[in-house]
């Protein structure tokens, strides 16, 4: 049954009107669908979407909340340190990146944080 529907990802935003603004100046992303004035809904690639939702719950979570798959890493994460995005370095065991990109034996991938402290990150399948 659920194989066949569409998946929506989840985000929480303390502060609806500041993550509105990241998505848009840092990652070039604006809403394509208002619920209300508290719930945003952005649709990316292939038909997937997430829902940005005001809370204050939001930055939490100690784990990757969403992330994007690029055929290009190191073009993606150019353009968005140039739009004031900043990538984390981490160091733990089985995860360690350099210049905010980790190995991890099917892909590359780097992590940042929104706005609202959630964990995102874009990879690149090796």
């Amino acid at each position: 049954m659920l194989k066949d529907s569409p998946l929506m990802a989840v985000l929480p935003a303390k502060d609806i009107d500041r993550a509105k603004d990241f998505y848009r100046d840092k990652l070039g992303l604006e809403p394509s669908e208002s619920i209300d004035e508290e719930n945003l809904i952005y649709r990316c690639g292939n038909g997937t979407s997430f829902l940005l939702y005001q809370t204050d719950n939001a930055g939490s979570a100690k784990n990757t909340q969403m992330g994007w798959e690029t055929d290009n890493l190191e073009r993606d994460m150019e353009d968005l340190r140039g739009r004031g995005v900043t990538f984390e370095d981490y160091d733990f065991p089985g995860l360690k990146t350099e210049n905010g990109v980790a190995t991890i034996g099917w892909a590359k991938a780097a992590w940042f944080l929104d706005s609202e402290g959630n964990i995102l990150n874009i990879s690149q399948r090796a």
